[in-house]
């Protein structure tokens, strides 16, 4: 199938996302310069030939060097037979063809996508096209069900259905409202086309396709859908159809809020056949036949699977589970404004960057809306943290989870510092990044790989508060002719580097704005970040970085003339680029930490003598900073390939200036930037609830949390 419709490879496809996640054009915009802009030249009727072909994509891209493989693959592939019949030359693609099959990629509404593409072939805009052309759409729309993994079996009866019912005289031409109102009716076509499902409450299935491991069988014809086959899933219920039976789909019967006063403070299980994973029943722990046809029944709210036969034996009553103490059930709200929570529960407060962790944030946010309340599940890309926080302004002791990386975490920080809420709210991390460096302090760990939320919600209960230390950053440049890059923030959750430790992270991040496939996991970005440490250590930039700065802690000079460094790190947390902890492993005396660190010096608000440094123990909520040299860049490769323990401790202090005198790489918390000649201030902000997760079984953890 590939080789004769002329796809692309599973390898280049995820590379083509890849650059889309950056690009921030829209086909429509690039389709303007081809049709009467400045790249009007490389059209020839509605073809382009290669070099107009790379054109486009390194426009629409936004990628000047976009792969050569690539972009022949790509061209390669809109060789269809139709378009050679059109173009007659072979080395000519339609444009047509390539803006539809970018449009129906790119984010946007489907009824838009649907629009967008019927006029890209309604050549003289009339608002007419005849059934060929329909199907020039239909094949690019077949192209991307396919790239997406979708059985596209399933999928193409139902597009020729829909066409019959589009052209119901036999004229043989659509229209574009009747191309609109067929294609706002298929469902399969709309979840294709990215529909952003809302909670309209009104029976309104969230489908999402499913390429279920199992044998299953549809809630409507209860046959079944096959193993490794694909159907739709409602986020909300696990209900589960065949492609072509979503149309006639019952309505989803998850509630998620109180409709009337007589819901209010009870909450009801919302039984659903089928949807009984485990296989057993958790009334009479009998097994339950899965396998063999629609059996069982789940309940939304607490998850039990019981036989139907059981169900006489179930209160109306639900308790929502094992979950209960996140779960704030619809029991609870009524009106959506007003929010009482079950007592003595912490209910949760999710935020989930879908753009993080490649498709595993866009996986968590579908899962968090079974396992809990859709309302406080809450996407990030879509609804931005202010309507979470003014919905649980008023809730007690509710918690909130983020579910994203380290940028995402300090961008929800920041909102709640900005909501001015009642009470704030104690903040867990699911790692979805790549650095992930605040979960990892935290205990959450250093990614999430698909591991049980049930489990992980599970952890949360039992989790304890620390208050993180925050640190303002300000930059006051000199008066010069050169120009600075932004300063990406103006708060340290983590930690601030000049000099190699940021140069790296410069190069670093320019090569991943410019090739992004090559940045797509854990294991490579370490691989690049070493590649960058070994270059930086040939041409090494920031060499005798003394002569170029001066430090003061606490308003003291910080002496640096006996040592040769090339960069120095300040750390709020011991983790930096992943789990590199630059202050290094300290024998842990005997006593609490706490205790510790206060005999050292709590009252002293700087601490430079050698001999206690060594024995300071990193604490973020000592209203302290940890400062550390770092001697050259194969030094840092060094210690972030854990081939060396830890770089130079300069200081632990409680506020830090710097005064640089030329042009110098710098960063915050990962995102770097190149700073002209300026004094930098860090100053303590406030303190955050963090939640903590339960200490590992084996406890080789950084020591200020074990």
């Amino acid at each position: 199938m590939a080789k004769e419709r002329g796809l692309i490879s599973p390898n280049d496809f995820a590379q083509l996302q890849k650059y889309m996640e950056y690009s921030t054009k829209k086909v429509s915009d690039v389709l303007k310069l081809f049709e009467d802009g400045e790249m009007a030249e490389y059209v020839q009727g509605d073809a382009i030939g290669y070099e107009g072909f790379q054109q486009f994509l390194k426009i629409y891209l936004e990628a000047d060097n976009v792969p050569s493989h690539l972009s022949l693959a790509l061209f390669q592939s809109f060789q269809t037979d139709h378009c050679l019949e059109e173009t007659v030359k072979k080395d000519l693609v339609c444009l047509s063809d390539v803006s539809c099959y970018f449009s129906l990629l790119e984010g946007g509404r489907p009824e838009d996508k649907l629009e967008f593409t019927f006029k890209l072939y309604d050549t003289d805009r009339n608002g007419i096209l005849d059934s060929s052309e329909v199907d020039k759409i239909i094949i690019q729309m077949m192209r991307v069900a396919e790239y997406l993994d979708w059985d596209v079996s399933e999928l193409r009866p139902i597009l020729q259905e829909m066409m019959k019912e589009i052209d119901y005289d036999g004229s043989g031409s659509v229209s574009l409202a009747e191309w609109l109102r067929a294609g706002a009716t298929t469902v399969p076509l709309l979840v294709l086309l990215g529909l952003e499902m809302t909670l309209k409450d009104n029976g309104q299935h969230m489908w999402r396709p499913k390429r279920f491991p199992r044998p299953v069988y549809c809630n409507l014809c209860e046959s079944s859908i096959g193993l490794g086959k694909q159907g739709l899933s409602c986020n909300l219920c696990k209900y589960i159809v065949h492609d072509h039976c979503a149309m006639k789909a019952l309505p989803c019967e998850v509630s998620t809020y109180a409709k009337s006063r007589k819901d209010i403070g009870v909450q009801s299980h919302v039984w659903v056949r089928g949807g009984c994973e485990s296989g057993r029943c958790d009334r009479c722990q009998k097994k339950i036949r899965i396998y063999h046809s629609l059996v069982g029944l789940h309940c939304v709210w607490c998850h039990l699977e019981i036989h139907d036969d059981c169900l006489q034996a179930m209160g109306p009553e639900c308790d929502c589970g094992l979950l209960r103490d996140h779960i704030l059930p619809p029991s609870s709200i009524y009106p959506s404004v007003l929010v009482d929570p079950v007592s003595n529960t912490h209910p949760l407060l999710v935020f989930v960057n879908p753009k993080s962790g490649g498709k595993q944030g866009e996986r968590v946010l579908w899962k968090f809306q079974y396992l809990l309340n859709p309302r406080q599940v809450f996407n990030l890309l879509k609804d931005g943290p202010e309507a979470g926080l003014r919905f649980f302004r008023e809730v007690p002791n509710f918690r909130v989870l983020v579910c994203g990386g380290d940028g995402t975490v300090g961008w929800i920080l920041e909102m709640i510092d900005k909501a001015n809420l009642p009470v704030v709210p104690p903040v867990a991390v699911l790692p979805l990044g790549t650095g992930n460096d605040l979960a990892r302090c935290l205990r959450w760990g250093g990614g999430y790989e698909g591991q049980n939320l049930g489990k992980i919600l599970k952890d949360l209960e039992m989790s304890k508060v620390v208050h993180m230390d925050r640190w303002s950053v300000e930059v006051i440049p000199q008066q010069t002719e050169e120009k600075s890059d932004p300063v990406p923030f103006q708060i340290i959750n983590n930690y601030f580097s000049i000099g190699v430790d940021a140069s790296i992270a410069h190069r670093f991040h320019i090569m991943r704005e410019k090739y992004p496939e090559k940045f797509n996991s854990r294991m490579k970005n370490k691989l690049w970040y070493f590649e960058f440490a070994t270059s930086e250590s040939i041409f090494s930039t920031c060499k005798k970085l003394e002569e170029s700065l001066t430090v003061e802690i606490c308003g003291k000079p910080l002496d640096l003339s006996n040592l040769s460094l090339e960069g120095i790190a300040v750390l709020n947390i011991p983790s930096t680029h992943g789990g590199s902890n630059l202050w290094g492993d300290t024998k842990r005396p005997h006593g609490d930490i706490q205790g510790i660190n206060q005999a050292l010096g709590a009252t002293a608000k700087v601490i430079t003598d050698p001999d206690i440094l060594k024995t300071c123990v990193p604490d973020l909520s000592d209203k302290r900073l940890e400062v550390v040299g770092l001697e050259g860049a194969i030094e840092m490769g060094q210690i972030y390939t854990k081939l060396k323990n830890a770089g130079h401790r300069l200081a632990k202090c409680s506020e830090i200036t710097f005064h640089t005198t030329k042009t110098l790489p710098m960063q915050i918390d990962g995102e770097p930037w190149m700073q002209t000649p300026c004094t930098i201030k860090i100053t303590h902000k406030n303190q955050m609830p963090m939640l903590v997760g339960p200490p590992p079984r084996s406890s080789n953890f950084f020591g200020f949390l074990c």
